[in-house]
């Protein structure tokens, strides 16, 4: 195996990894060409971790998903201080979005991260989507596709590069690709008309990453995911909307692909699709190592041809030349978060608080993309307003408690999707008319006093509700 070949198969992986400083392993994948590495909130804080993989290559592409609201890695402790993107899409302001992307982009510039997996301008079209949702700047091409731009813009004017995702477009399927292979079920014309539209403003925008999504698209590809389809990511993406950027997978171990091919396959298949990067959520020495090999094989083979991989490696390489040369030195913002999810906060009725109240929260399982220590924040939001406020959660479908004479805040989350909620919110309401309900995701219809809709889970949307609550 030539070195320059070994180099160049290593040049497009982008691991992940355990731990809160980089592992043997990583360090000397690095000093073999590893070309990037991507960070989860197991990784963070850490303010030694990210020098430690700079020291051993100073050009290694460093990416997050930080998402802003529920899709959060470096606050998914205490919660997002910027709303997510279907709260700045309630908003509707694009000079909001922008602020708010310039700072997450600060704040990643600070931690010397190259590459942020965000926005996702997926048109959430379907509102039985289950991974999507407030991830989504909204419903409609339109307003997707300004937003999209406007935090692009933000984002990368602080020196970090933006990926918009999930190519072709998650927005209108009903599975969850961690868990199982959607199927986008649109024509053609529905998926230029819907879905492509904020893809296009993004690319001339100048995003300097696209990350495909695990999805069939029969309309385009019939048989292969979009992640493996050439007809999807060089037809379609490079050669009609004019894409030159890096193009990355979403994460390969996501049940959609894996359970239909090795890791091998995947990052090989990609990669001829016209993939650039490879990301690997979590993986190993030996699995990083199985990777690279399968890579070295495909093109020794004949099965991937090495100029492929050599341009892959080059788009990496470029996303690593454009951060070098950015100018990282965005101005603060304070307080761009909180004004942002006040715009986005909306309400119907009227209540105010007069004393601690109970919070009975109704917990839907969230999606497997928000890391789940990240908390939904109202009750410790009120309880820094109103000492002696108490929590109950209730599980999953489980019953609600006994009222006692306090006031009664019942914290739901997409309530529109599901029916079981519903119920849970009319039998509270039953009991007690006066109770508040605050849905911290894309609500249904109003019920209560007062419903409260938050339009998205971060720390500043919680104390956005709380202000209002308790003034």
């Amino acid at each position: 195996m030539s070195p320059d070949l070994h180099r160049l198969a290593m040049a497009v992986l982008q691991p992940g990894f355990e731990g809160t400083t980089a592992p043997d392993w990583l360090r000397r994948a690095l000093g073999e060409g590893l070309g990037g590495a991507v960070l989860f909130a197991r990784n963070l804080p850490s303010e030694h971790l990210i020098p430690q993989i700079r020291a051993e290559n100073p050009d290694t592409v460093i990416a997050v998903d930080e998402e802003g609201g529920v899709v959060t890695r470096f606050e998914a402790r205490s919660g997002s201080s910027f709303p997510g993107n279907r709260a700045l899409g309630v908003a509707d302001d694009e000079a909001l979005t922008e602020r708010v992307g310039r700072q997450i982009g600060r704040m990643l510039a600070e931690a010397d991260v190259t590459l942020d997996y965000a926005p996702s301008v997926d048109v959430n079209a379907n509102p039985a989507n289950p991974v999507i949702g407030v991830r989504s700047f909204g419903p409609t091409s339109g307003l997707v596709s300004r937003h999209a731009v406007a935090y692009i813009r933000g984002l990368q004017s602080a020196g970090v590069a933006a990926c918009a995702k999930h190519f072709p477009g998650h927005g209108d399927t009903i599975t969850d690709s961690h868990l199982a292979l959607p199927t986008v079920h649109a024509t053609v014309e529905e998926l230029w008309e819907r879905d492509l539209p904020p893809f296009r403003a993004a690319i001339d925008a100048g995003v300097r990453s696209v990350m495909c999504g695990h999805l069939l698209v029969p309309a385009l590809d019939p048989s292969l995911p979009a992640t493996l389809s050439r007809t999807v990511l060089t037809g379609l993406l490079r050669e009609e909307l004019g894409f030159d950027g890096m193009l990355v997978t979403d994460a390969i171990e996501m049940k959609a692909v894996a359970a239909r091919y090795t890791p091998g396959e995947i990052a090989v298949r990609a990669l001829a699709a016209g993939v650039d990067a490879i990301c690997v959520g979590i993986t190993t020495e030996q699995g990083l190592r199985e990777l690279r090999d399968a890579i070295t094989a495909a093109v020794l083979s004949g099965e991937l041809a090495e100029s492929r991989l050599a341009e892959a490696a080059a788009r990496v390489r470029a996303i690593a030349e454009w951060y070098g040369k950015q100018d990282r030195s965005a101005a603060e913002d304070p307080g761009v978060g909180l004004e942002a999810a006040r715009a986005a906060l909306t309400v119907t009725g009227a209540a105010t608080l007069a004393g601690a109240p109970l919070v009975v929260e109704v917990n839907t399982r969230l999606n497997q993309a928000v890391d789940p220590s990240t908390p939904t924040g109202l009750t410790a939001a009120l309880a820094a307003r109103l000492p002696g406020t108490e929590r109950v959660v209730m599980a999953a479908e489980g019953e609600l408690p006994a009222f006692d004479e306090r006031p009664v805040v019942l914290v739901v989350h997409d309530s529109a999707r599901h029916a079981w909620v519903r119920e849970r919110i009319a039998q509270a309401v039953r009991v007690r008319p006066d109770a508040v309900v605050v849905d911290t995701g894309i609500p249904g219809e109003p019920a209560g006093a007062a419903f409260v809709a938050t339009n998205g889970l971060s720390r500043v949307s919680a104390e956005a509700a709380a202000e209002w609550l308790t003034t």
